[in-house]
Order: structure tokens, then sequence, then C-alpha cells
């Protein structure tokens, strides 16, 4: 199951990469600059961390690995939602500043977006900094589930820190979920809500299926539940996201124009 693990995560890190390097060779295009590029580095960034991270929780646990597996994949996804949920209140201040005299046009000016992504962010970083002060995750042996056997494996330290470190990723992406389902329909120009709606619905049915599933569970099983989940939802954001704008760009580039991306399709 290592093996599987790692493969994968190898490969997902490739593939991102990949898909960074393209957004980079085109960032002149419009489909790139229109969804805010700079945006997008930082969420392709963080997903590569996020596929990096599945490697911590591969192998015999230790006081260190306990400690950085479960905060690690925590501040890395609310860099990546913090990223949508910033690019989603972009689209919605774009569309209300197109009115004429419309007070939402000063907030085109400012950095808004990467205010709204370093605060959501240091929230969370917050939370891990308490945690790992007060009541850390450390390797703990566990003799009671199975008879005769010794299971090695990490306890979380604080129930409550570990829930609140879920819970706060979980409330951003529900706000990001119903904020990006709200503008959805705006016109073609805005239609990045759409992706990032899809994203937002399948990261939060995986946390949301993951907690019973990781409370039922012991031992590796327990582990392969969590890395199944961060691999999943990167996976996700990744394919929804990303993967349609891939697309047009390597082979359907008579869209990436600026008339297309302001709905005047003929």
């Amino acid at each position: 199951m290592a093996s599987i693990f790692s493969g994968v995560s190898v490969f997902g890190c490739l593939v991102t990469g990949f898909i960074l390097r393209i957004f980079i060779s085109h960032r002149d295009t419009p489909i790139v600059k229109a969804n805010n590029r700079n945006l997008s580095y930082l969420l392709l960034v963080s997903i590569i961390l996020s596929f990096l991270s599945i490697f911590l929780f591969l192998g015999c646990p230790t006081d260190i690995t306990c400690r950085f597996r479960e905060t690690s994949f925590g501040i890395f996804f609310s860099v990546a939602v913090s990223s949508l949920l910033a690019k989603t209140v972009m689209v919605c201040v774009a569309f209300k500043s197109t009115k004429p005299g419309s007070p939402w046009r000063k907030w085109l000016n400012v950095k808004l977006p990467y205010t709204l992504v370093l605060l959501c962010s240091s929230i969370q970083f917050v939370i891990c900094v308490i945690w790992l002060s007060i009541s850390p995750p450390f390797q703990d042996l566990d003799t009671q589930s199975y008879p005769g056997k010794i299971i090695i494996q990490c306890n979380e330290g604080s129930d409550v820190c570990f829930y609140s470190m879920l819970g706060y990723m979980g409330l951003l992406a529900a706000v990001s979920f119903v904020l990006a389902f709200m503008v959805r329909t705006l016109p073609d120009s805005f239609n990045e809500a759409k992706y990032i709606t899809f994203s937002m619905l399948l990261f939060c049915s995986v946390w949301i299926s993951m907690i019973p599933a990781y409370l039922s569970t012991r031992g590796k099983y327990m582990v392969v539940v969590e890395i199944f989940a961060v691999m999943t939802s990167s996976i996700g954001l990744l394919g929804c996201v990303f993967f349609p704008k891939c697309f047009i760009i390597m082979f359907k580039y008579e869209m990436n124009r600026k008339t297309d991306l302001l709905g005047k399709r003929k």
C-alpha cells in the first residue's frame, strides 16, 4: 500500500508541476489572466505540497511525523481553499464593479485576494500552533484493539484542536461552495465559479465521509483513510479547477481569445 500511495503522490506532483509550467508559459493568454494567475500559481503550489504531505503518513509513526502529518495537510488545504475563496470573491467583485459608478470598483485596485488568503490561512496556522503547543500528537502504543498485538499509531493529543482544525477547513470549503454556487450563473467571462462549485462539492463530500470512516478504523486502515482523503481532495481540486483550462490552452487555442472570454462567440 505504501508503494501505491507513494507512486500516486509522485505522479500527482509531476502532473501538478506540469500544469504549473503550462500556466507560467501561457501567463499572458486571456484565460490565465482572467482567472487571477497569481492565485492559480499559489493554488497549484499548495496542491503539490498536499501531495507531498502523504509521505508523512507512510512508515512507522514517530513523534515528529505525528506532529506534522495532521497539521501539514490542514495548513496546505487551508491555503488552497482560501485561494479558491479569494477567486470566487473577486468574481463577485469584478461583476458588480462593471456597473457605472459602482462602489465595488475601488476593491479591484487593492490587494483584496492576497489579504483574504493570508487572513484565512493565518487562522488555521494559529490553530495548529496552539495544538502543537498545548497537546501535540504523539506516538502511541495501542494494546487494546487487537489482543496479542501492539499497534504503533499516532495519537492526536487534543481532540478539540484536531476537530477544530478539520472544522475550520470545512468551514472555508462550505463558504467557498455557497459563494461559488451563488455566482455560478454569471456571464462566460466569470465562469470559473462553476468549476470551483464542483471542486468544493467534491472536497466537502470527501471530508464529510472521511470522519465516520476515520473514527471506525484502527491501525494502518485509519492511516489509509486519511491518505485517501488527502489524495482524493488534491486530485479533485486539480481536476475540477485546472483540467478544463489546460484542455483549452493546449487543444482549443481558438477559444483562448478575449472575445470568447467575454461571451461573444458566434
